[in-house]
């Protein structure tokens, strides 16, 4: 009885003492992914004006007969443009997140997007149309790198992989809404409106963004790390101190961990990307983002989302039927991003990217079987089953890829380079679709089913090298995550024993945040963990 009591109190003391995010905290964590938000609707709202034929009409763009190729460049363009300008966006926000911080940046980016949505919507002919697409794909390129960093450096250990798990699933619910006012739009009888109305409402949720922007906290390791000590330890008290522990000392800690954390990193002068690249631990950092990011775009999943209306009708529907069912494909992918985001803290990064990557490849090679077998005949069940595998295709995605992927690159890098580090990742990601979906068109006019086995044989490479490559995440702090890839950490809370940390709590509620001693002992803890992860 003696010793369940002396644990029930070790526990008690323990869940204290770690960071657990408060209602604020989730507040602002799931406000800002507004921004997430805007890039998914941005993103797949060419996708629904494709299934308009008003867009079409108004610039004259023609898919088949002897201007069929024109047409489809056209096509391909304004995702390329968009991608393109995403890889751009992703590459220059660094230095901005860097040097005005992370609030102040977001603020910056929600105007381009305003902006440049304003231009799509207004366009009178295809040249301001795709300027505008473009410029709105270097906004949401800057923007899928600054709200994970963001979230990320907001959010406590035990919670990261559900609160950054919001960037998906907000993500997903701007493909779900442009794919529902695709179809709203469809009705529509004025044509103008129709197309017109979809691309003008990419204004609305960096409008609200940038509205209550004034009201968000600036992340406190980007304080910590431009010394601006008492704001950072101030807004960690705000975001982490619960109920049941009144004295902060969850803040408390946290803020020692970061600040020595920081003084290790800032010793080693490792300041922009090509000191990543030369130095191993940080190279394999970069690889690591690279390759989920990469993988998890090689699923062919966004040329089934912009294509999606026009797979539909390869495969005998038309009319308003292919919108109805890109609607609910991405209302379900918003629901199994959610589920995704639930799971992270159990059972693990790696182990779910690996799971969902071999599904997607599964499912996409029965798709490619019904889309090779029955496209453009009238065979009702060999369509329907064409649907089907579309829909499990996206289960294994969303459901296990999509917030997944995001949470791990935002967390594998060091504060001081966690902005260069997670955009060079994210520009992966465009590029990559800049890939795939500049060459579509062309190719599903050339090859047509044959296209869709580059999405089952470049992934299987991606279920290779997970297991083996990516080290897991799960539980620790950023600071913490170093020790994963051979690096030392200069403050291992998750690895102390109860007295170790009694001995470091002391010392902060007495002497400190500033003044308190790191307990002898622990050094030695440290050395023999990083040890045990470069084995």
């Amino acid at each position: 009885m003696f010793r369940r009591k002396e644990k029930a109190q070790t526990e008690e003391h323990s869940d204290a003492a770690s960071a657990k995010g408060n209602g604020y905290n989730f507040i602002i964590v799931f406000f800002v992914a507004l921004g997430s938000f805007t890039y998914g609707y941005n993103s797949a709202i060419i996708g629904s004006v494709f299934g308009l034929p008003s867009f079409f009409e108004y610039f004259n763009i023609v898919l088949t007969g002897p201007h069929g190729k024109e047409g489809n460049q056209v096509i391909g363009a304004t995702n390329g443009l968009f991608a393109g300008g995403g890889v751009i966006g992703a590459l220059l926000v660094p230095s901005f997140l860097n040097r005005l911080g992370r609030k102040t940046t977001i603020q910056m980016i929600c105007v381009l997007c305003i902006v440049s949505a304003a231009i799509q919507g207004g366009a009178v002919h295809v040249a301001m149309f795709l300027v505008g697409r473009f410029l709105n794909g270097i906004g949401v390129g800057m923007i899928q790198v600054s709200v994970p960093i963001y979230q990320s450096e907001l959010s406590p250990a035990k919670q990261r992989g559900r609160m950054v798990g919001a960037h998906g699933i907000l993500v997903v619910s701007g493909y779900g809404l442009a794919s529902w006012t695709g179809l709203g739009c469809y009705f529509v009888s004025d044509p103008n409106i129709q197309w017109r109305l979809c691309m003008s409402l990419q204004v609305t949720a960096p409008l609200l963004l940038i509205i209550g922007s004034p009201f968000l906290p600036e992340s406190p390791r980007w304080l910590l790390a431009h010394r601006k000590d008492q704001q950072a330890l101030s807004i960690l008290q705000r975001l982490h101190t619960r109920p049941n522990d009144p004295t902060g000392i969850a803040a408390k800690e946290e803020y020692y961990q970061i600040r020595k954390q920081i003084e290790l990193e800032n010793a080693k002068g490792i300041t922009n990307l090509w000191h990543m690249i030369k130095t191993p631990s940080y190279r394999k950092r970069i690889l690591a983002g690279l390759l989920v990011q990469c993988a998890a775009q090689s699923t062919g999943v966004l040329v089934v989302n912009n294509y999606q209306v026009l797979l539909y009708n390869n495969l005998g529907l038309s009319g308003w039927l292919p919108l109805l069912l890109y609607s609910f494909y991405n209302s379900w992918a918003a629901f199994m991003n959610w589920v995704n985001s639930m799971f992270l803290d159990r059972v693990g990064r790696v182990r779910i990217l690996t799971f969902g990557l071999s599904g997607c490849i599964v499912m996409m090679i029965f798709e490619t079987a019904m889309v090779a077998e029955f496209a453009g005949s009238p065979n009702r069940g060999g369509n329907a089953a064409g649907v089907l595998f579309l829909f499990l295709f996206v289960t294994f995605y969303a459901g296990c890829l999509d917030a997944s992927s995001y949470v791990y690159c935002a967390e594998i890098f060091p504060t001081g380079v966690r902005a260069q580090g997670l955009g060079t990742s994210i520009a992966g990601l465009f590029a990559s679709t800049l890939l795939y979906t500049e060459a579509a068109p062309v190719a599903f006019a050339n090859v047509g089913w044959k296209y869709y086995l580059v999405f089952i044989i470049v992934p299987a490479v991606g279920v290779i090298f997970f297991p083996k490559y990516l080290p897991e995440t799960r539980q620790l702090s950023l600071e913490e995550i170093a020790a994963k890839f051979g690096d030392e950490v200069a403050v291992d809370l998750s690895h102390l024993s109860e007295e170790q940390r009694r001995a470091l709590d002391e010392s902060l509620l007495v002497a400190g945040v500033d003044q308190a001693a790191t307990p002898p002992s622990e050094v030695e803890g440290k050395e023999m963990i990083t040890t045990q992860e470069k084995v």
